[in-house]
């Protein structure tokens, strides 16, 4: 994969994207131009004093603070990225990732792409990825942050298609849904997964989920899972060690599940 995620070393260049982070550890995502210069109520930073230093260097604003230049992570990216749409936390990003187990070179189906978080996740692990997305200005917005994230190249397309219709694709390895009902969308990823295969579903109401798991019961998917994850960070200075005040907590259930052969049924 080319672009953000290949620059790993070398010296900050023009035209990429470089997370700036101020004395009160706030962060801001900046695209370095020549000549450009980045304006906040800490100070402006001229761009050029950013471009050909190396990462994680210490640049100075016009007020005399100082900003930390880094690479973004993933994380970084997806919380502070262009989005219509609300995007899946990076705490259940690195969740979904285990719990369908995304690896190289698999065949993935995303049904609701939104802004495209989940889709550098995927892509980040090395699946091959197929959205569907029925909202055009979700789709333009995917493609475009994608883009800008994984480069051109990416095993990365998004159709404007209604997963509820049907799956065009056969053999897949994973179907990845983030739908208010994706129990409509059982019956087409039933016919579109590989025996084995993993359908994982994201959701934000444990009412969603019952009539998920419902559905489940009743067609050829087994051994269902249902989970959520709750994120603590702690302050930890001198000896001021305690939980911080505020958390990630509930954000979305995760409910996946195994395509299994159907068994037939005894001839009379």
């Amino acid at each position: 994969m080319t672009g953000q995620t290949d620059a790993l070393a070398g010296p900050l260049s023009a035209g990429e994207r470089v997370l700036l982070v101020d004395p009160k550890e706030r962060r801001y995502l900046v695209t370095l131009h020549p000549g450009a210069f980045f304006h906040t109520h800490s100070g402006i930073v001229a761009h050029d004093d950013v471009i050909g230093r190396p990462e994680g260097s210490t640049i100075g604003a016009s007020t005399g603070r100082r900003f930390v230049v880094l690479r973004p992570t993933l994380a970084d990216v997806v919380l502070k990225m262009p989005r219509g749409a609300q995007v899946i936390y990076p705490k259940d990003l690195g969740a979904i990732l285990i719990a369908a187990d995304i690896g190289p070179g698999m065949r993935v189906l995303e049904a609701g792409v939104g802004s495209g978080a989940l889709s550098m996740a995927l892509l980040r692990a090395g699946a091959d990825v197929v959205g569907y997305e029925v909202r055009a200005d979700f789709a333009a917005g995917a493609r475009a942050n994608v883009s800008a994230w994984a480069g051109p190249d990416a095993t990365y397309r998004v159709e404007e298609r209604d997963v509820y219709q049907g799956i065009e694709e056969r053999d897949l390895d994973r179907v990845v849904l983030d739908l208010p009902e994706p129990w409509r969308a059982l019956g087409p990823a039933s016919e579109a997964m590989r025996p084995g295969g993993i359908l994982l579903a994201y959701l934000p109401s444990i009412t969603q989920v019952a009539s998920l798991r419902a559905a489940m019961a009743s067609r050829s998917f087994g051994m269902a899972e249902t989970f959520e994850v709750l994120r603590r960070t702690w302050h930890v200075e001198e000896r001021s060690v305690r939980p911080d005040h505020r958390m990630v907590a509930h954000t979305g259930f995760i409910t996946t599940a195994r395509l299994l052969v159907a068994i037939p049924e005894p001839e009379l």
